[in-house]
C-alpha cells in the first residue's frame, strides 16, 4: 500500500522550525539557557542577536542598551565585556550571563545536526566591523563554510558585505515593516539568498513569498493558526518563541494525505 498526498495538499510541507532567540517563550532570551533547552528540542535550529562590546567582544544581546533584559544600565557598544559578564541576563531566581557568540557556537557542537540563524545587528557604531567580527568568529569555530549557519540582518550592506567575503553562507534580507509602505516595489539592494519579512508583512504582500523564486524566512511566529498559514502558504523557515507549541500544532494538523491501494 502506497501512501500519496492528496491533490489538494500534495506540495505543502512543514516549515523549518527555528527557536527565536532561543526558546525565550519559556527561558530568558538569549541566554545559555534558552539556546540549550531549544536545541534539545527535534527542531531546525536557533535564532540569534549580536552585537559589539567597547572592547570589541562579540555578544548575543538583541537591544542596544541594556535595560529591557538585563540588571544593567547604558549601551552594550559603550560597555567592555568585562562589566557585561557581571550582569544578570535571566530573574532573580534564575540568573542567566550574557553570552559571546563563540560560547554558542562551542554549544552548538553537542548539537551537530541543528543549524543557526546570526542576525548582525545595524546600524551599529561600528559600522561593518560587526560583520567582520561574525566571520571571524565562525572561522575560529570552523563554520565558516558550513550550511548549517545562516546570516540574516536588515542591512543591505551586511547582505553585500557576506555575499562578497562568504558566498558559501546563505543569507536572508530582513525586511523592516516600514518598508510595507516606502518599499512598495519591494526593491533590494542586495542579492540575499533569501527574503525575510514579518509575518505581518508577509501576510499583507503574499508576492514576497518565494519572492524572485528565493527562499522565505518569516518572524515571529507565535499562534497555531500563524504556524498553519506559514504551511499552507508554502514558507520555508520560520521563527518562533515557542518551538514547542510549533511541533504541537503540526502534530496535531498532519498534511492530509490519501491511500491508495
Amino acid at each position: 500500500m502506497t501512501i500519496l498526498a492528496s491533490n489538494s495538499n500534495d506540495h505543502l510541507q512543514d516549515p523549518l522550525i527555528v527557536a527565536h532567540r532561543g526558546a525565550s517563550g519559556l527561558y530568558p532570551e538569549l541566554t545559555f539557557q534558552a539556546f540549550n533547552e531549544a536545541l534539545k528540542m527535534p527542531i531546525h535550529g536557533i535564532e540569534c542577536d549580536v552585537r559589539l562590546t567597547r572592547d570589541g567582544e562579540l555578544i548575543v544581546f538583541h537591544d542596544p542598551i541594556l535595560s529591557r533584559t538585563t540588571n544593567g544600565r547604558g549601551r552594550v557598544s559603550a560597555t567592555d565585556y568585562a562589566d557585561l559578564r557581571t550582569l544578570n541576563a535571566g530573574t532573580k531566581d534564575n540568573p542567566q550571563r550574557i553570552m559571546r557568540l563563540a560560547e554558542l557556537l562551542e554549544l552548538m557542537q553537542d548539537y551537530p545536526d541543528k543549524h543557526i540563524y546570526i542576525e548582525t545587528k545595524h546600524p551599529t557604531r561600528y559600522g561593518p566591523e560587526v560583520d567582520e567580527q561574525t566571520l571571524r568568529v565562525l572561522h575560529y569555530a570552523g563554520l565558516r563554510e558550513s550550511e548549517r549557519v545562516h546570516l540574516i540582518s536588515f542591512s543591505h550592506r551586511a547582505m553585500r558585505y557576506f555575499t562578497e567575503f562568504a558566498p558559501e553562507l546563505e543569507t536572508f534580507y530582513l525586511f523592516r515593516l516600514r518598508e510595507k509602505k516606502w518599499n512598495r516595489g519591494n526593491h533590494m539592494l542586495s542579492r540575499p539568498y533569501g527574503v525575510g519579512p514579518a509575518l505581518s508583512h508577509l501576510q499583507a504582500k503574499r508576492e514576497l513569498l518565494g519572492f524572485r523564486g528565493l527562499r522565505t524566512y518569516t518572524w515571529t511566529v507565535n499562534l497555531p493558526k500563524q504556524m498553519l498559514w506559514c504551511r499552507d502558504n508554502g514558507v520555508d523557515v520560520f521563527a518562533t518563541d515557542l518551538p514547542q507549541l510549533a511541533m504541537e500544532t503540526f502534530a496535531k494538523h498532519p498534511v492530509a494525505t490519501t491511500m491508495v491501494g
